[in-house]
Formats: C-alpha cells, sequence, structure tokens
C-alpha cells in the first residue's frame, strides 16, 4: 500500500505543478472489520490516484482531525475544528511561498464540516480551493461501480468503505464483515453522536462489499476530479 509520495524536491521542481493535493482521514472507529485509519486510507488513496493522473503536487495526510461523534469508543482521536482550520490555512500560507497557489483538499471523513467554510472562505475574490470529493462525485462514482446501497443508509463502515479496503488493502480488513450490517436513521447525530444509533459502530452494510467495487469507485472518482480542476484552475 503506497499511499504517500515519496518525490523528492528534485522531482518536484522538475513538475512545477500550481496545484496541490491535500488528504484529509480521520482516526476513529470502523466498527470491528475496519482500521482506525479507514478514512485516512481512502482520502490518501484518492488524493494519490488524482494527483497521479493530473500531474499535481501530492501531500502527505492530515491523520487526525474532526471525530468526535465518536467519542468513547475505543482509538478515536479528535482534533478541534479550529484546528484543523489552522492547519489548513498553515499549509496555504507555505505553499504559496513555495509558488503554489491553488490547494485541492480531498477529504476522506464526512464528519469534517468546516472544510466547506475553509474552502468558501478561501475563494472570496479569487479561485484558490477546492472540496474534493462532492456529494454528487460520490452518488455517481456509487452509481458507476454498481453499489447496492444509498449515500444516505451506507453513512459508515458500510459497502463503499468496505469495498475500498479490500481494493486497496484486503490485509486490513478483518473477519466478520459479511455478518455486521446496521442500518439506522439519525436526526439528532450531532447530539447523539454514533453512539445513539449503533452498537457495533457500523451503519451501512457492508456485507454487500467486494474488492472489484472498490476498484471501480476508486476509478469514477479519478475521473469525476477533471471537473472539479477544471472549475479550480480557470483565470479569474
Amino acid at each position: 500500500m503506497d499511499l504517500i509520495s515519496t518525490a523528492t524536491t528534485t522531482d518536484e521542481a522538475t513538475r512545477a505543478a500550481n496545484v496541490a493535493v491535500l488528504p484529509v482521514g480521520s482516526f476513529e472507529q470502523h466498527g470491528d472489520h475496519l482500521p482506525l485509519i479507514t478514512d485516512t486510507i481512502v482520502a490518501c488513496a484518492v488524493a494519490k490516484a488524482v494527483a497521479t493522473e493530473y500531474d499535481l503536487l501530492l501531500l502527505p495526510p492530515v491523520t487526525i482531525s474532526c471525530s468526535q461523534e465518536h467519542t468513547g469508543w475505543p482509538g478515536s482521536v479528535s482534533i478541534r475544528s479550529s484546528t484543523l482550520t489552522l492547519i489548513i490555512t498553515d499549509v496555504v500560507e507555505s505553499l504559496r511561498r513555495a509558488g503554489v497557489d491553488r490547494l485541492v483538499l480531498v477529504n476522506g471523513h464526512g464528519g469534517n464540516y468546516v472544510l466547506s467554510n475553509v474552502v468558501q472562505e478561501a475563494n472570496v475574490g479569487a479561485r484558490r480551493m477546492a472540496l474534493y470529493p462532492r456529494r454528487q462525485d460520490w452518488e455517481t462514482a456509487r452509481q458507476q461501480a454498481g453499489l447496492g446501497s444509498t449515500g444516505h443508509d451506507d453513512m459508515h463502515a458500510g459497502e463503499i468503505e468496505t469495498s475500498l479496503l479490500l481494493h486497496l488493502c484486503p490485509e486490513l480488513v478483518r473477519p466478520g464483515y459479511q455478518s455486521a450490517d446496521h442500518l439506522a436513521d439519525r436526526p439528532d447525530l450531532l447530539v447523539l453522536g454514533m453512539r445513539g444509533y449503533t452498537d457495533n459502530g457500523v451503519i451501512g452494510k457492508p456485507s454487500l462489499a467486494t474488492a472489484a467495487k472498490g476498484k471501480a469507485v476508486l476509478d469514477s472518482l479519478t475521473a469525476l476530479f477533471a471537473t472539479s480542476l477544471a472549475v479550480l484552475t480557470q483565470h479569474t
């Protein structure tokens, strides 16, 4: 699983990219069958795929983010939304000093709501930042990959995440996902957290997961990125 860039400074000087890609993951429970670093693996995989396909500067991941909805689950760790905002701000400033003026945040964790605000604020007056994948990108990838669940039902440690890890690093997927399905509406998730809606940490249908679906999802997201990149790099 080679998901982090090993490029040298000479490599990046030759590339001379003006767009960087920053994967943002998390360190949180994903049921009994997926590792705590699941969201980071997903973010890194998408980020590396698009950076390779479109010849962009690939940055190392942010590995701990806003996972407060998983508070109390063993191993889950969070930072404040204000801390994540400051990390992104510092990265942007450093990139600008290096001559890279545009950044794509590849978000692997749905609870990082603050990233939407960070991107909106950064784009006041000029296009400087994008957030990827967008909701419609995930839905299109689901359809193109033939997933059997919806984005609403398949919220956490379900079909799409398990499929991606079966494709990317099957050795990290533990036995038992075939019988771990659990569905739940969660109207008060911000108040009750995941504990209010699941005992096993899953909201979704991991039993439907396959490595082939995971590959198809990643391929779809890689192709769909072209639209977001074109919008970001248009002259303003």
